[in-house]
C-alpha cells in the first residue's frame, strides 16, 4: 500500500481577499484526478506538526505595509527553530493579495523560506487591487500544479 503525499495550504486573510484566493487554490488541489492528502489552515492555527506532515507547502498572505501578514510571520516565528534540519528542500509556492505590487510580501517570505531552506517550485500568484476572475483561475492552477507535483513526487 502506497502512502499518499501531503499538501499543506497555510494562509491569512483579513478582509476576505486572500481567503478567496486560498479557496481557489484548495479547489485546484482537490482535483478529482489527483490523489493526495490535503490540509488547509489559517496561519494562526498551523504549527510544527502540520509543517512536518507536509510534502509540499502553499503559503498565502495579504501584503501589509509592504510585508507578509503578522499572522504569517507569527507562524514562521513559532516553527522556524523547532523545524531546523527537518524540512530542508520542502517544495513551496505562494499567493499574495496586494494593494501594491506584492513584492514586499514575496521577498519577506522568500527570505525566511531560504533559511529553512525550502525550494520554491512555482511562480507566485499576486492579486493587485480588486480580485479578478483571471487571478482566481491562476490560483486554481497553482493548487492543481502543486497537488499533481506532490502526487507524482516531482518535488
Amino acid at each position: 500500500m502506497t502512502t499518499k503525499q501531503n499538501l499543506l495550504i497555510i494562509y491569512h486573510s483579513k478582509d476576505g481577499s486572500t481567503g478567496k484566493m486560498a479557496s481557489a487554490v484548495e479547489q485546484g488541489a482537490s482535483h478529482p484526478d489527483i490523489d493526495i492528502e490535503l490540509k488547509m489552515m489559517l496561519a494562526k492555527d498551523a504549527g510544527l506538526e502540520e509543517l512536518l506532515w507536509a510534502d509540499a507547502l502553499i503559503l498565502g498572505t495579504p501584503e501589509n505595509f509592504g510585508y507578509m501578514s503578522g499572522a504569517m510571520k507569527d507562524f514562521f516565528d513559532r516553527v522556524f527553530y523547532p523545524a531546523e534540519g527537518k524540512v530542508e528542500g520542502l517544495a513551496f509556492a505562494m499567493f499574495v493579495s496586494a494593494g501594491n505590487d506584492g513584492s514586499g510580501a514575496l521577498s519577506s517570505i522568500r527570505r525566511i523560506c531560504q533559511g529553512f531552506p525550502f525550494k520554491e517550485v512555482q511562480a507566485p500568484v499576486v492579486s493587485q487591487g480588486e480580485m479578478s476572475a483571471d487571478t482566481l483561475e491562476s490560483c486554481v492552477e497553482l493548487g492543481m500544479y502543486m497537488a499533481a507535483g506532490v502526487e507524482s513526487k516531482l518535488f
